[in-house]
């Protein structure tokens, strides 16, 4: 029935001021971010768990037990841990937009049916799309702020970043997270729930490990074709711009192409979910 309904709310919110339009968009949001500070506790443990964990092995553990990456106990915890804050910020970013956005979504359209709640709201449907990937990209800018101190006490207080360029961090962390939300809107609107273990097999694991997470892309010289092909991995970007922003000692892609395959891809991945999810709520 909701096919039937859907339409006739569009008329009453083309009456709309574009004011009290955004007005209804902004609400839907608030509500997100309501449910979400509702349980703080359970956001906080399930955002800075991972991560955690990652750098007390890798750049803790690892170096005080003669695994060492990237040299003794005091280099490799230090070095080995500035060039993972930025990967495991930007991973946040992607995981945490797909997980708030893609994962409710699924279950929305097959159990829960509250999207048709959503969808007869006084907006058009592009603004109830749109609010999705925001209180999405929200979340993620909070996630990728908990990594900070998550990744800070699990390595044993041995990170420096480089605070010095704040326009570049925030630009690309809320770049990333508005590029994560929007993949997760792309994925919610066509992974059915039988196929959801799949979108973290084959694509959730690939876009963290092949996404330089874990080492800088300038790394990857000797496989000259691994380099090429991990070019097609938005969190290569988003790890990069990072590390440009938080440890620009290791060396970086070129900001220009960081912002640009960024946006671009922001742009491409919007535009496809909000048609997806047009077409899914009508019909």
């Amino acid at each position: 029935m909701a096919s039937a309904e859907i339409p006739t709310s569009r008329p009453a919110a083309l009456r709309l001021s574009a004011m009290a339009q955004f007005r209804t968009a902004l609400a839907l949001v608030s509500r997100d971010v309501a449910v979400l500070l509702h349980n703080p506790f359970a956001f906080v443990i399930r955002t800075a768990m991972q991560p955690a964990l990652f750098s007390f092995v890798f750049a803790y553990v690892f170096p005080r037990i003669g695994f060492g990456i990237g040299g003794g106990a005091r280099s490799g915890s230090s070095g080995f841990g500035n060039v993972l804050l930025p990967g495991l910020m930007a991973s946040t970013l992607m995981f945490q937009g797909i997980q708030a956005v893609a994962l409710p979504l699924v279950q929305e359209f097959s159990f829960s049916k509250e999207i048709e709640d959503r969808v007869m709201a006084p907006v058009p449907t592009w603004a109830v799309a749109v609010s999705k990937i925001v209180s999405g990209a929200v979340q993620g800018c909070l996630a990728a702020a908990l990594v900070v101190p998550a990744v800070w006490i699990a390595t044993g207080r041995a990170i420096n970043p480089d605070w010095s360029h704040p326009l570049t961090l925030s630009s690309i962390v809320i770049l990333g997270a508005l590029a994560g939300a929007s993949l997760g809107l792309l994925m919610g609107t066509i992974v059915s729930p039988k196929s959801i273990n799949l979108l973290f097999a084959l694509l959730i694991l690939p876009l963290t490990l092949l996404g330089c997470v874990y080492y800088p892309w300038s790394a990857l010289h000797p496989l000259r074709w691994l380099q090429i092909a991990v070019l097609f991995n938005p969190v290569v970007y988003m790890s990069e711009g990072l590390r440009a922003s938080l440890a620009p000692q290791f060396g970086h892609i070129s900001l220009w192409a960081v912002y640009g395959l960024l946006i671009g891809g922001l742009i491409v991945m919007t535009i496809a979910g909000e048609q997806m999810f047009k077409r899914r709520v009508i019909s």
